[in-house]
């Protein structure tokens, strides 16, 4: 690992030392708020999983209540009943906080299932549909939510993570590897100087 070409002063491993102390104490958060990353994300795939589980579990309830009810009621009577049901999703944006961080999140707010049918013409196929996929529905934004949360988490995981490898391989060796350098030459320096004084006095004990 390459040194920093600087001058073996005092000062300069003054300014050495407290850099390498930076860097070490930099390297030793960055490796905790890994940690957390780590564990955090981890536990977001988890929920990613069981909720990919729970659509599973309503995809196998809400086709098959729209096959029957499109048997009972008819594809031109269901394609009718559909085009006079409107309904207002609220999507935002929400900031989240999660592994100590404050990421931008996604918030849906679902609508009532409400009739949009006359109740005297109204199937109870219709009903159970509706109500199937409004289950589905929810799923699939919680899903939503909990991998937008999962990516900015792996996302902040990556920067981390190089930010924990630039020190530990760059910037911790060069200051280590900088600092033995100063040390080294000024050991060096003072030990000649050292046998300079004694030869000089030696020499004047002479004289």
């Amino acid at each position: 690992m390459a040194r920093e070409q600087i001058a073996p002063t005092k000062s300069n491993l003054l300014r050495v030392k407290e850099r390498l102390h930076t860097a070490l104490e930099g390297y030793d958060l960055l490796e905790q708020k890994r940690e957390i990353l780590v564990m955090e994300l981890m536990s977001k795939v988890e929920q990613v999983k069981m909720l990919e589980h729970d659509i599973d579990a309503e995809l196998s309830r809400a086709y098959p209540a729209l096959k029957r009810m499109l048997v009972v009621v008819g594809r031109e009577r269901a394609r009718k009943l559909a085009g006079n049901i409107r309904y207002r999703f609220d999507v935002q944006e929400k900031q989240i906080t999660s592994a100590g961080l404050t990421l931008p999140g996604l918030e849906v707010k679902l609508p009532q299932a409400q009739l949009k049918y006359s109740p005297a013409a109204s199937y109870a196929e219709c009903d159970e549909t509706v109500q199937a996929f409004f289950a589905l529905l929810k799923v699939l934004t919680e899903l939503a939510t909990v991998r937008t949360i999962a990516w900015r988490l792996a996302r902040e995981l990556r920067k981390t993570q190089r930010r924990v490898n630039a020190l530990e391989k760059m910037v911790i060796p060069t200051a280590k590897e900088t600092k033995a350098y100063i040390e080294s030459s000024l050991e060096e320096r003072d030990r000649d100087a050292f046998f300079t004084s004694k030869l000089l006095k030696k020499k004047a004990g002479k004289e």
